[in-house]
């Protein structure tokens, strides 16, 4: 694929922006700068640097984000900042044939909810990992203003009504880590799904972070600190 080509399909900009950039020498391959817009290269493990940034050539781009509270899951925020804010310039810039460029968040967190979050420019993604019919996993870390009772968890157990919808929604595993510290795990996602569940059985939830999603787990990466995923993390992902 042409140099020019390759920028412009990873969020560098317009086709006349990327050429700029090779033609004024900030682009590298293989620690040589190339000048040439037009030169062709192999996409097989091909890194870059657009003005020192290193750059891995991504065909789709997935990533996951630790998402820090007092943000918002949308491309225009009403009242607090945009995670999207947090992501380079290129991840925000990827053209799509969609109206709408660059990663997009796969599901929602609410802004005062913490955790893991996946981004994406993989439609299908996206579709799989949102749909009920593929349960995968997702779970979260509650914090809570009442004491957690057995009979709490196991009506989360048996399933709860929530005021929109006469099924019972279920919890796939529930376990009380301390006197006000649950761990619970869903495999679907329903609006403010994790505060209404702990609503319906009398508690309230103070705090929530989501840990994990499918095999996938924050580990060490910090609030607001994005990286790739590879092939290893996206096969924990699959259901």
């Amino acid at each position: 694929m042409r140099l020019e080509d390759i920028l412009f399909s990873q969020g560098f900009g317009t086709r006349r922006v990327c050429a700029g950039l090779i033609q004024q020498g900030h682009v590298q391959v293989q620690g040589q700068t190339v000048v040439d817009a037009g030169e062709f290269f192999d996409l097989e493990g091909l890194r870059f640097k657009v003005q020192g940034d290193d750059w891995p050539f991504a065909a789709q781009a997935y990533v996951m984000l630790n998402k820090p509270a007092g943000t918002e899951c949308s491309q225009k925020p009403s009242t607090w900042p945009s995670i999207y804010t947090l992501l380079p310039p290129p991840l925000r810039q990827r053209p799509q044939k969609a109206a709408v460029q660059g990663v997009q968040a796969v599901g929602r967190l609410d802004q005062d909810t913490t955790g893991l979050l996946l981004l994406t420019d993989d439609g299908n993604f996206i579709h799989k990992m949102s749909s009920p019919k593929h349960h995968v996993p997702k779970v979260y870390e509650v914090t809570t203003k009442h004491p957690i009772t057995a009979e709490m968890v196991e009506k989360l157990l048996s399933g709860v009504v929530l005021d929109d919808d006469p099924k019972p929604v279920k919890a796939a595993a529930c376990e009380a880590m301390a006197e006000l510290h649950l761990k619970l795990t869903l495999t679907e996602g329903k609006y403010h799904q994790v505060k209404r569940m702990l609503a319906a059985v009398g508690n309230r939830v103070e705090g929530l972070h989501r840990s994990r999603i499918g095999g996938l787990e924050l580990n060490d990466l910090a609030p607001g600190q994005w990286r790739w995923l590879t092939e290893e993390d996206l096969s924990l992902l699959k259901p």
